[in-house]
């Protein structure tokens, strides 16, 4: 743990934000390679990266706020935590900046996801970095070979835990690998994307387990907030995939732009 990364004319740059600006370059700018190859118009790619950031944003500020409503912190003082925000948000906010964008500009839709889904696992690898650096989204005591201890301003020093943040950095990534993979392997429009729900869904259930954090209010008294958005999640991808498997025939996009990105 170690938040801060640098201090340059009186300002602090936490490693949280490095991150997770690193996690959103890199992850579209593989999204925006494998759109160019399928026909996706390279102008257009680029000006949905700002929808998509500030729907991610928001979406991510505003389910924390709403996992945590009624605490003692006033509203205020929960959208201003650095390392407040909460990942299903930041898919549900980019999901429907990514509609609304293909909506005004008549991009493909599912073509659109497929293309960005590997990237979403990818940019989730160096956002849960980030969070190991911050010491949020932290584990359950353990006594495993490669438990962690964070300092002693954290509030689970001295005990040994469970580094769930590097846990779920490598399984994303290993969700990366397979989506990209599906992707050049597809069979309809929607394949990956719902993939990526599923794949998602069961990553982030299992690690919930083994996370000690604070998350707000558990659904039916035994869920937390994040299993039961990840129980959501994958029964949408399972539902998607039989649905589009069906109906979305695996087609080239006719770009009517240049097809390199700028």
């Amino acid at each position: 743990m170690h938040p801060v990364a640098f201090d340059i004319g009186g300002v602090t740059v936490h490693w949280y934000g490095i991150m997770l600006a690193a996690g959103f370059m890199i992850g579209m700018w593989t999204a925006g390679r494998r759109g160019v190859k399928i026909g996706l118009n390279a102008e257009d790619i680029s000006n949905l990266m700002l929808w998509m950031f500030i729907g991610g944003i928001a979406g991510a500020k505003l389910l924390f706020v709403i996992n945590h409503w009624g605490e003692q912190q006033s509203i205020k003082e929960l959208f201003l935590q650095r390392s407040g925000m909460v990942f299903h948000g930041a898919m549900i906010g980019t999901f429907i900046a990514v509609f609304l964008f293909t909506r005004k500009t008549k991009m493909p839709l599912w073509p659109t996801f497929d293309s960005l889904a590997p990237s979403f696992a990818l940019g989730h690898v160096f956002g849960r970095i980030g969070c190991f650096m911050t010491g949020c989204c932290y584990g359950q005591k353990c006594d495993l070979p490669w438990a962690v201890q964070f300092p002693e301003n954290h509030g689970t020093h001295p005990d040994q835990i469970h580094p769930t943040q590097i846990y779920e950095s490598l399984l994303n990534l290993t969700l990366y690998g397979t989506l990209a993979w599906i992707f050049r392997n597809r069979k309809f429009n929607g394949q990956v994307i719902a993939y990526y729900l599923i794949g998602y869904a069961i990553l982030r259930f299992g690690v919930e387990f083994l996370r000690a954090d604070g998350r707000g209010h558990l659904w039916f008294g035994t869920l937390t907030s994040g299993q039961g958005i990840s129980l959501i999640l994958l029964i949408s991808g399972i539902v998607l995939c039989r649905l589009l498997s069906s109906r979305e025939k695996l087609e080239p996009v006719i770009s009517k732009k240049a097809d390199k990105l700028s």
